[in-house]
């Protein structure tokens, strides 16, 4: 098949260059409308490299009055004059903040080039006066109320999160730069920064009682990702290639897409959102693979993660209340909102009787990505020796090779480090169901029978295992209470081999000491 040339927008986040350069381009005007016809202040906070910078820039032209980029969008049909409005954009997603000089230098470099645009003379020492004095200066300029814009306003807080000095640091900072929001409003049209996580006690916040939040807004769930409507409208082509090299029908290709990419939501009725980056990126390049996670690292959730000595699996399959979710609190950091915030859990469903959102991880790739980036931080495996460590033990468990998988998970436990405590059978029962998931067995944990409840069963195509845990016992103790209580017997029709696994996990050792087996 003769391949069509469509530009995918691989790394450009500029809306003017996207549109000159004949990218394709999903059409999010429409949310346009809603922000300049509501508030003057917003927030939206959403995972890395989800688009948030791309629709900055698309406010950044509307407000440029740049009709000619919006020809054939939703935008060019709105009741608007088109006449240019002066717009500041402030990025901080280009920074990595780990010293003082780079903010410094940063923020000057972006007062500077503003000053030096309207001719504005720089009196003022302090970047919080300077950034006052442009914005007034501007406005009367002008004679318009002045956009600003901010990428990644929390950029310096999320990168030093773990350094109370720096983060304080930045804090102080920023909440005396973002201050000139409230006491500029006079000359002020719009207001809109984005991020990971809204900061609670930063200022920018509490001195801004009217700030419209909308990162958990059912109207604005869909400003940034791919919805399952755009996929199909913007990417026929695409998936045609894709279906072609891999010899399947398109709507078997979207299938695994959906599985891949696919599954994140941000509202109590947010349609399905396919992650942007990683769709661009199997579109453009015509394979899959964990192009989301791989594009960042996962430094900063491992270290928190351990820090709190965090169940794995509770947070996984967690409940909780929209106010868990909405910020980050330096005091007492969430690792759920943690979670939640950096995009490797989104909401699962909405519980209206209750008031809570029920999480989980979003698809494969995040599943995948979740397990391969956090093991080597607990675990004597690398980076490098994970990948290897999840295949070779999938084909073991398909294989029904039984002796071969438990030495592989002994010696996974064997490598977990000493700060990782085990002190009880349900922290290692937890620990064996994180693992088994992450790597995509089908698993469930404490499944009830009529005379009991299994600790771990788990399925694949030929093979049923059935897995008791026993701490600082034995297995055969294990093994026997599978055939005592009659595990098996649900299973008796099965066309699968079902294999009872009793296991013991040593505290002395901290490891997986023996295990027995019985087809």
């Amino acid at each position: 098949m003769e391949r069509k040339n469509i530009r995918y927008p691989i790394g450009e986040q500029s809306f003017e260059m996207l549109r000159k350069g004949g990218f394709l381009y999903v059409d999010k005007t429409m949310y346009l409308d809603k922000i300049v016809n509501g508030s003057k202040y917003y927030f939206l906070g959403r995972p890395r490299r989800f688009g948030k910078s791309l629709f900055l820039s698309t406010l950044q032209a509307f407000f440029e009055g740049k009709r000619e980029l919006f020809k054939g969008l939703y935008a060019d049909s709105m009741e608007w004059d088109w006449e240019p409005y002066p717009v500041i954009y402030l990025d901080l997603n280009t920074g990595r903040f780990h010293e003082e000089s780079e903010f410094e230098e940063l923020i000057d470099r972006q007062l500077t080039e503003w000053e030096e645009k309207y001719g504005i003379s720089t009196r003022f020492k302090s970047p919080a006066q300077r950034f006052a004095s442009i914005i007034k200066t501007v406005s009367e300029l002008t004679g318009k109320g002045v956009v600003i814009l901010v990428d990644e306003y929390d950029k310096p807080l999320v990168n030093n999160i773990h350094d109370r000095c720096q983060f304080e640091l930045y804090r102080n900072k920023l909440a005396s730069l973002y201050s000139n929001f409230k006491s500029s409003a006079p000359y002020i049209r719009l207001v809109f920064l984005t991020g990971v996580s809204r900061f609670g006690k930063l200022s920018v916040f509490s001195g801004l009682n009217n700030i419209s939040d909308i990162s958990f807004i059912d109207k604005y769930a869909a400003v940034c990702g791919i919805t399952e409507k755009e996929l199909s409208d913007n990417f026929k082509e695409g998936i045609q290639e894709l279906a072609s090299k891999y010899r399947r029908t398109p709507e078997e290709e979207i299938t695994q897409l959906k599985r891949h990419y696919d599954g994140y939501h941000f509202s109590e009725e947010c349609p399905d959102i396919y992650n942007p980056y990683s769709l661009l990126q199997v579109m453009a390049y015509q394979k899959y693979s964990n192009f989301w996670i791989e594009s960042g690292n996962s430094t900063l959730l491992a270290e928190q993660l351990k820090r709190t000595n965090s169940d794995l699996k509770a947070l996984i399959n967690a409940r909780c209340a929209q106010n868990t979710l909405e910020g980050l609190d330096i005091d007492n950091i969430s690792p759920l909102a943690l979670l939640y915030q950096t995009g490797y859990l989104t909401i699962k469903k909405y519980d209206y009787r209750r008031e809570i959102f029920h999480l989980g991880i979003p698809n494969e790739e995040v599943k995948q990505g979740f397990f391969e980036q956090l093991l080597p931080y607990y675990s004597s495996l690398t980076k490098d020796t994970v990948h290897v460590f999840i295949f070779d033990l999938i084909d073991e468990m398909e294989e029904g090779r039984v002796d071969d998988f438990m030495k592989r998970l002994q010696s996974l436990f064997a490598g977990f480090g000493h700060d990782l405590k085990f002190e009880e059978e349900r922290n290692v029962s937890n620990a064996m169901l994180i693992v088994f998931s992450l790597i995509g067995m089908h698993v469930d944990a404490e499944v009830r029978t009529s005379d009991g409840r299994i600790d771990i069963l788990v399925r694949t195509a030929d093979y049923l295992y059935i897995m008791e845990l026993k701490y600082d016992k034995s297995a055969r103790e294990a093994l026997d209470q599978i055939e005592r209580k009659e595990y098996a017997l649900p299973w008796a029709v099965d066309s699968r081999q079902v294999i009872g696994i009793g296991i013991n996990y040593s505290s002395e050792k901290r490891r997986i000491d023996e295990w027995v087996m019985k087809r």
